[in-house]
């Protein structure tokens, strides 16, 4: 093969894989200058540095959202740094993989196996992506809400563009009509906001309650405080905990002398309004 039809081939194979030209010119070598198998050369071996890969931290990312008739999906999807999470390549497959998490209604075991518009699989185009860029990247969480329940409203905090950010809140809410839209945007806001682990009490993780006793005896006795005492200052204290970390118990963002009950019975007009269900994602948050 004469240099000129070597280097054609090398621009040609980058342009279709985006590996570099050492690797491309390897891939043209081993394989006899035949493309296809240059190309399938290159996804092994993508393969191969994709699960060294996978040893790191991904703990950036974005955060997607589709709304279509009331029915919304949301997925997060994550990288090791911020500078990739603002590539175009990675910003364009998170953006098909929101559709296509849409049509999943949040499955992420069916997400995975679906193809893309290339024809190849989610799978698939996640290990050649990772290969390109260089980066772990996962596809971590995603949930789907339908409109069965109530009327379904998001918010989106550090928007990168559109049904795009850094954290994203759903929440659903009963008894809600085209008047009271601004409610459901509100409390969207307060929930991307204010980070609610449940609704109300019995929705937080009793694990995560006993873990935070643990704590809050450890610090009294650590203090000094009387055994006698322990016990009553670490109710008091939990009942805190709780009231600060559920939905309906936070004090409302936009009026402090009101907690979001509160907000939600003074807009109870003629039906009571309720929380049905909610998530908020944040980009890395406990990865």
């Amino acid at each position: 093969m004469s240099n000129k039809n070597l280097l054609d081939n090398i621009k040609k194979l980058r342009e279709l894989t985006g590996v570099g030209f050492k690797d491309c010119k390897i891939a043209i070598d081993e394989n006899g200058g035949d493309l296809d198998k240059s190309v399938e050369f290159l996804r092994k071996k993508g393969i191969a540095k994709a699960s060294k890969k996978m040893s790191r931290t991904a703990s950036e990312g974005l955060v997607l959202v589709k709304n279509d008739q009331g029915k919304i999906s949301i997925i997060e999807i994550n990288s090791e740094t911020d500078f990739v999470a603002k590539n175009k390549d990675f910003i364009s497959f998170c953006k098909e993989i929101s559709e296509i998490n849409f049509s999943c209604k949040g499955d992420l075991e069916k997400l995975k196996k679906q193809n893309m518009k290339n024809k190849s699989s989610v799978e698939s185009n996640l290990i050649d992506l990772i290969s390109k860029i260089g980066e772990k990247i996962t596809i971590r969480r995603a949930s789907y809400f339908d409109d069965s329940k109530g009327k379904n409203y998001f918010y989106i905090h550090n928007s990168i563009e559109k049904n795009i950010g850094k954290i994203i809140s759903v929440v659903t809410l009963s008894n809600m009509n085209n008047e009271n839209n601004d409610l459901g945007n509100k409390v969207a806001m307060h929930i991307a906001a204010s980070s609610p682990l449940a609704i109300e009490k019995n929705g937080i993780d009793k694990k995560i309650l006993d873990k935070e006793m643990e704590i809050i005896k450890a610090e009294l006795t650590n203090s000094g405080k009387k055994p006698e005492m322990i016990d009553k200052i670490a109710n008091g204290k939990i009942n805190k905990f709780i009231s600060d970390n559920t939905l309906l118990n936070q004090v409302w963002i936009m009026d402090p002398k009101k907690k979001v009950l509160d907000i939600l019975i003074d807009n109870s007009k003629q039906s009571k309004v309720e929380v049905i269900n909610f998530i908020r994602y944040k980009v890395g948050e406990g990865v």
